[in-house]
């Protein structure tokens, strides 16, 4: 909750810090037109008293009385042409002897008067007339007024976050229904979460936190079906050793002494191949760490594949070549692409029997060619042995899958079948090569080789500025 904590802090913060400089902003602008539009209505009231009292020959006594009134802020002074001054609504108010006709703004006379009147003058054929205002009692109504219009605006403020907060409450219950929701999940339940009635900006959160958990779903369930069988795939093996190893020790002379230590070896080195391609298919499964891509020259990882597996045929009278010698840079991790090489090259020794003949190729598509408009280099593995019928060929990429074999014989270079196969290989191989493909956005293909047997081709991307 903490996240939505710091979520609702900022969103307030935000909007109160909106509507706080919004409310500074349109209450300086209104009280700066308040005060204006007060100040053009006190001189207005200035004008039109001197006006009035202009019409007047004489000031009667009633007016006299008003005028008079200390509260009264306004100051009226009538003066001959000659300067006498004729009347005085307030004679101490200080107010200057000189006058201005229109507008103006004057400083008081006498010791100690510091006040500023706001006078307006109106001339007549036989006087002046004055009338004037203090501008502190003029800017302090005014400010009064600007105050009273500015108030609710400012009372409105509060309450205008105080809805805000509420509004984001309501927003964020969706948001806190679908983190409770999967805070009360076990690591198990990967069920897409519900998302019925979600606001619209939700919904792609929702929509890839589903797409997240379909795909974690599939790799655990990938996962559980590869410990499930490499389980079941280990257990014979590892039968077969003990097995060897109860004969070792109960044999009767040297010869069945050797005979079972040549089967226990075998059986090791069978093991050990198994774990080993176990390890590797581990490794390439889909959400591992990708790959380092680089510049790799796939010739010269194909030749340290095919060096791996020189000492297998010498052993079984096999023949091995590689007939491609120049360099071909594609982009990918040379590790991988050489275990990609071995595993084919193996495969193809293994599965096409003693005295095989396996040939390795690498052939490269220049961009802009017929077949390759993008440019790609293509490994091309070829063996002598019995192949693969066309509707077996997509199974064989399956892990653990091993052909059956009607006549007993070893099986294609690629797929690692038949029941004799069973005693070496693994059924590992293409499961593997299709991965190390799949993260070099590769692909793989099966079709009968020229050899007789089967032919296994990999089409990998060129490297940039090939």
């Amino acid at each position: 909750m903490s996240g939505l904590r710091s979520i609702r802090q900022r969103v307030l913060a935000a909007l109160l810090g909106v509507v706080g400089l919004t409310a500074l902003a349109i209450g300086l602008v209104s009280y700066r037109s308040v005060l204006a539009e007060t100040e053009v209505l006190f001189d207005y009231q200035l004008r039109q008293m001197a006006l009035s009292l202009r019409d007047y020959g004489m000031i009667s006594s009633d007016q006299a009385d008003v005028l008079n009134n200390q509260q009264l802020d306004v100051v009226v002074q009538i003066w001959a042409l000659d300067g006498r001054l004729l009347y005085s609504s307030q004679p101490a108010s200080g107010l200057p002897t000189r006058a201005v006709l229109g507008f103006a703004d004057l400083r008081g006379t006498g010791p100690g008067s510091r006040t500023t009147w706001r006078v307006f003058s109106a001339a007549t054929p036989t006087r002046v007339i004055q009338v004037a205002q203090p501008l502190q009692v003029r800017r302090h109504l005014a400010a009064d007024a600007a105050l009273n219009t500015v108030t609710p605006l400012l009372l409105l403020a509060p309450l205008l976050g105080a809805l805000g907060w509420w509004l984001m409450l309501v927003s964020l219950r969706p948001l806190e229904r679908m983190a409770r929701e999967v805070r009360q999940r076990d690591a198990l339940a990967l069920d897409p979460l519900p998302a019925d009635g979600l606001p619209t900006e939700i919904e792609p959160l929702v929509s890839a936190l589903n797409a997240l958990l379909a795909r974690l779903g599939a790799q655990f369930e990938a996962q559980r079906a590869f410990v499930g069988d490499a389980a079941h795939e280990l257990r014979t093996p590892l039968t077969a050793l003990k097995l060897q190893l109860r004969a070792l020790q109960r044999a009767p002379d040297t010869a069945a002494r050797q005979q079972a230590e040549a089967a226990l070896g075998a059986g090791i080195e069978r093991a050990q191949h198994l774990i080993e391609q176990l390890l590797a298919l581990a490794r390439n499964e889909p959400g591992n760490p990708a790959l380092a891509l680089g510049r790799v020259d796939l010739t010269e990882a194909v030749r340290h594949g095919v060096a791996d597996v020189v000492p297998l045929a010498l052993a079984q009278g096999s023949e091995i070549e590689l007939l491609h010698d120049a360099p071909v840079w594609v982009q990918g991790d040379a590790a991988a692409l050489r275990l990609l090489a071995r595993n084919l090259a193996d495969n193809a020794l293994r599965y096409s029997g003693p005295g095989a003949k396996v040939q390795l190729d690498v052939q490269l598509d220049a961009p802009g060619s017929a077949t390759s408009p993008d440019g790609c280099a293509t490994l091309i593995v070829d063996d002598s042995g019995p192949g693969i019928p066309p509707a077996e060929r997509q199974r064989v990429f399956d892990r653990f899958y091993r052909r059956a074999s009607s006549d007993g014989s070893h099986g294609s270079a690629a797929a690692g079948t038949t029941s004799t196969v069973s005693e070496t290989g693994s059924g590992l191989g293409l499961a593997l090569v299709q991965r190390i493909a799949e993260r070099h956005q590769a692909s793989v293909t099966l079709s009968d080789a020229p050899l007789g047997g089967l032919r296994a081709s990999v089409r990998l991307p060129l490297a940039s500025g090939v």
